[in-house]
This record gives structure tokens, sequence and C-alpha cells, in this order.
């Protein structure tokens, strides 16, 4: 059998409203996730052995036995009672601790790609399930279209209907570790919690989603730009943009996206953007809409 790889998108916090600590120590959250057309790749070659790490952001993660790929393989195989006699690579195109989701989403897509090489009897219901061992967000990327997560991430509900939108990403080249900044949070919780917005009645454009975006927030924007001021300047620098109908934050950062009315906006701004802060990490792309 030939190879067989998969897209593991980038996962974009559109917003994430954000609750007290719980007993459990996990947070409460209510968030829009959707995913972009680029991300990193996960590819299983037959026949190979091991676990392989290459791209631009492959120096410093995790070795084979704690890296979220390899725990991902091993608890399918472990599910269905399987053997594997293939070996994985993870090509990491995303910036590590950026708050675009790629552990969660680089092991939601091995779960997605042994199943689908060991023709599996698994659905994705069950393969949730087992995501749900692997981190909050990774359920949501099992089947990456947009989503509303609830509890502390894991309870997944359809969302209203809104169009794809056009969006630059822009990562200032610094790490925004999640634990750190859910500790700072805890500080100052937001009044509203883990609240779940308005919905408008109708969302037909990329300007209706930044008008409704406006109503909402990311609860852990505030912390983040605390522990890493070269938030605060990014965010500044994207939303004097007049391409950028809105800016935010996304998860725990240090990504944040300006949303675009079209692509030929988006691209251009992305074309500016690098020009002008070269060691910015920056990119054009698209979130599926709903």
């Amino acid at each position: 059998m030939a190879r067989m790889e998969r897209l593991a998108p980038a996962k974009v916090n559109l917003f994430l409203h954000v609750g007290a600590p719980r007993a459990d120590g996990f947070h409460a959250i209510c968030s829009l996730m959707a995913f972009a057309d680029i991300g990193d790749c996960v590819t299983l070659t037959p026949g190979m052995r091991g676990f392989r790490l290459e791209g631009p952001f492959a120096a410093g993660l995790a070795a084979e036995a704690n890296n979220l790929v390899t725990r991902a393989r091993d608890a399918v195989l472990a599910a269905a009672g399987a053997r594997g006699d293939f070996g994985l690579t993870l090509h990491k195109a995303l910036p590590v601790a950026s708050g675009l989701g790629g552990g969660s989403s680089d092991a939601a897509a091995t779960l997605r790609l042994v199943r689908d090489y060991l023709r599996m009897e698994i659905d994705d219901d069950r393969l949730r399930d087992i995501a749900a061992g692997l981190g909050s967000d990774t359920p949501a990327c099992v089947d990456p279209r947009p989503v509303i997560a609830t509890g502390r991430g894991e309870r997944l509900a359809p969302c209203p209907a809104f169009p794809d939108l056009p969006v630059v990403l822009v990562n200032p080249g610094v790490v925004s570790p999640t634990g750190p900044v859910y500790r700072a949070y805890d500080g100052d919780v937001s009044s509203w919690g883990a609240n779940a917005p308005d919905w408008p009645p109708r969302l037909a454009s990329p300007s209706d989603m930044a008008a409704f975006l406006r109503t909402c927030r990311n609860d852990l924007q505030a912390p983040a730009v605390a522990l890493q001021p070269a938030i605060a300047e990014t965010l500044a620098e994207i939303a004097a943009a007049p391409q950028a109908l809105l800016t935010r934050m996304s998860g725990s950062g240090a990504t944040c996206f300006a949303l675009c009315e079209d692509s030929r906006a988006a691209s251009g701004l992305a074309a500016r953007l690098a020009a002008a802060r070269p060691n910015w990490w920056v990119r054009a792309c698209t979130l599926g809409g709903a």
C-alpha cells in the first residue's frame, strides 16, 4: 500500500470565553473554533520504522516517547487491538506553543490516518473519545470543521452558518505556553465567564462575522500580553492595517489573526507584514466556513 498523508490544519479560536478554574483543575470554556487551509502534515509510510520530525519548527519538539503523534498512534492501535507495520513523519510547519492547536491537530490527523490505513471499524465519535485522552482541543480537531466547544473543550456542537473567512495569521516569534497563561488569567477571571454569545440571525459575509466577533472576547489575551508584550505589538500593528476588519489573539497565543474582507486583501496585508517584519511568521489563509 502506498504512503498516506493528512493535513493537520491550524486551529483558530475566533472567540474564547473562559470561566474560573473547576475542582478538577480545568477551566470551562465557550469557544468558536475554525480551521485553516494550512497546517502541519503527518505522513504514514508502510514498512518504515519509528517516527521522524522535519520542517521549520521541528527543532526542540518532544522525542518519540512524548510526542502527541506517537501517543495518538499508540492510543488508536491499542483501542483496535492492532499492530502497526508503518512509520510516521511529522512535517512541523506551524509555530510551537502558538495558540494554533498544532499538537492537538497533529494528534487528530494521526488518529484518522492510522484508522484509515488499517481500515479500522472506528467511527469519528469513537476517535473523539480516544482524542479526549490526548488533550482538551484534540476532539474538535478529529473532524476539522467549525465547531462550538464547551466544557473543557470536549463538548462539541455545530455552529450557525458563516462563509469562508480570509485571514492573516501572525506570530511574532515568541512562545506562549498555555499553562502560565491560564495561571495568569486565574488572577483576574472574567466576570462573564464561559458565556455563550448571542448569535445574529445571519452571517453572510466576513464583515458580518467581524461585527459579531466584536461582541465576543478572548479572555486569555490580556494575561498572555502581560507575559509576552510582543503580542500587544503584533495586535497593534495588524489592527492599524486598512485591510483588517477585526484583530484578535488565537487561543493562549502568541499567534494573532486579522480577519479581512477577501483573499486579495489578506494576501496584500500578509505581503506587507512579511516585508516589514521578516522575523515574524506571517501567512494568509482561509478559515473554512460552516
